[in-house]
């Protein structure tokens, strides 16, 4: 089943999230700690990830054009309504909490080269392993994002199996049109333009920054284009 993979990952944040509800109780002060323990670690995961380039001038074109894309169409402004509309669907106590929580376990899960590389091996190869090891770590982070955001983070499971179900779906033609050096220079200025935004949501964690990161999302889909352009004319 292609979409296996992803059902198992968005399944997994859902138990993470409701092991968290349970966990809710711990210290402010322990939360606190925990928290900038998380902010650290997910910024080195996006430096990391930023140096996968192999031509980092499509990064910083891509997150540029991206941010104008998305302050044009104010994707933030969007991701914040849907939190707003669900918190008044289930009638939340915890104002902000939900909208917050989704956004930011929405950006932590998706945005990322796991998701991408987990879901074309699930379409080309039927082989979910990276996306059932990904389903595992985005478990134990739900846990600790829910016991400090709120449950807004159960919601973020939605993006999750859509996103990488879509890729999934779609990589099981993949390999008739998209050559495979077009493909592994996507996969590394994706992998790279996401690990910025992703140590852009360590720094937001921290409190250092109030940065938009889901304005900076079409930045994904420049990156791609820009990487095909390149290609196309070499």
């Amino acid at each position: 089943m292609v979409l296996l993979g992803a059902l198992v990952n968005g399944v997994t944040v859902v138990f993470g999230t409701l092991l968290g509800r349970l966990l809710r109780r711990i210290p402010e002060s322990m939360k606190q700690t925990v928290m900038n323990g998380i902010g650290l670690a997910i910024i080195v995961l996006g430096i990391q990830m930023g140096f996968k380039s192999g031509n980092f001038l499509i990064v910083i074109l891509s997150l540029v054009i991206g941010a104008v894309i998305g302050e044009w169409i104010a994707l933030e402004d969007k991701f914040t309504a849907v939190g707003h509309w669900l918190e008044n669907k289930i009638g939340s106590n915890e104002p902000g909490s939900i909208s917050q929580g989704f956004i930011t376990a929405s950006l932590v899960f998706v945005v990322g080269a796991m998701g991408i590389l987990g879901a074309l091996d699930s379409g080309i190869k039927g082989n979910h392993d990276i996306l059932y090891t990904k389903a595992i770590m985005d478990g134990f982070i739900a846990i600790i994002l829910t016991t400090t955001l709120g449950v807004g983070v159960l919601f973020s499971a939605i993006p999750i199996i859509l996103y990488e179900g879509a890729i999934a779906v779609f990589a099981t033609q993949i390999t008739r049109f998209i050559p495979d050096a077009l493909m592994n220079n996507c996969i590394s200025e994706l992998t790279a333009t996401g690990g910025i935004m992703i140590a852009a949501i360590g720094l937001n964690l921290l409190g250092i920054t109030h940065i938009k990161v889901a304005n900076l999302l079409p930045g994904i889909l420049v990156a791609v284009l820009l990487v095909s352009i390149l290609y196309a004319i070499q």
